[in-house]
């Protein structure tokens, strides 16, 4: 039987700040973290357990995963997993892949699956009377984000660590915002923790624009081993949403 993983301190420590500085979690908070089975998600869910039972601030934590219905890809049995660490777990079976090949018409199939898994997330934490979702995109996702954005659109973007949903009833926080993807990866390989290997195997079928991005990321950081804290300090007033946040200096520094 699964138990909670004590993760490490630096990715408890990086997690907390982000919290603290984009004020993500408030007093009485239903969060519901939208959990794949990939190392991100399931590293998330061990820190957010740690923090529900250390920190002052008391807040409540269930799980949601929306499987897609896409060959190779199972996430069934996080049906087992994640109950047996005493939380909620709401599964949300969606062909995504069928509907996709009806409705959808420019998009990538990546953005378009994203996007239906997050209103799949919405629906399930109104449904269930969450108030907060938690998303496990870290800061190697957002600087591919900021560059994806510039290089192919035009526009200085990337995710947001805090923010509300256009309907205005739920908040959407990211608290991995400041940890590198090795750190998530290290610790799911070292607890052994269930991963899905290929957390969806559609996208690693063919390059994509985001896995060039990546790999020009890797080639510029052997370069400069200050990329990482110099993107995040760019990004920074491009994080914060529709929240106000705190101006802390850069946390990797």
């Amino acid at each position: 039987m699964p138990t909670a993983v004590k993760p490490p301190r630096p990715l408890v420590r990086l997690a907390g700040q982000a919290i603290a500085d984009f004020q993500m979690i408030r007093p009485g908070d239903r969060l519901l973290l939208g959990l794949s089975g990939g190392k991100d998600s399931l590293s998330l869910l061990h820190v957010l357990l740690h923090l529900r039972d250390k920190s002052p601030v008391k807040f409540e934590l269930g799980t949601a995963t929306v499987d897609p219905c896409i060959e190779g890809f199972d996430p069934a049995f996080l049906q087992d997993y994640v109950p047996a660490l005493g939380l909620s777990h709401f599964y949300r079976r969606q062909d995504i892949v069928g509907r996709a090949l009806t409705t959808m018409k420019s998009d990538s199939f990546c953005a378009y699956c994203a996007r239906m898994r997050r209103g799949i997330l919405y629906d399930t934490a109104r449904r269930e009377g969450y108030n907060v979702l938690v998303l496990a995109q870290h800061l190697d996702d957002l600087a591919e984000s900021f560059l994806m954005s510039a290089f192919y659109n035009g526009r200085l973007r990337t995710m947001k660590a805090h923010y509300v949903n256009d309907a205005g009833d739920l908040r959407v926080i990211r608290p991995l915002v400041y940890v590198r993807e090795r750190q998530t990866a290290d610790f799911a390989a070292r607890e052994e923790l269930p991963v899905i290997r290929d957390n969806c195997p559609a996208c690693f079928r063919m390059p994509t624009k985001r896995q060039h991005i990546k790999m020009l990321l890797a080639a510029q950081e052997k370069e400069n081993n200050l990329l990482f804290d110099n993107l995040l300090s760019t990004m920074r007033p491009l994080m914060s949403g529709n929240i106000q946040v705190s101006e802390n200096k850069n946390p990797l520094k």
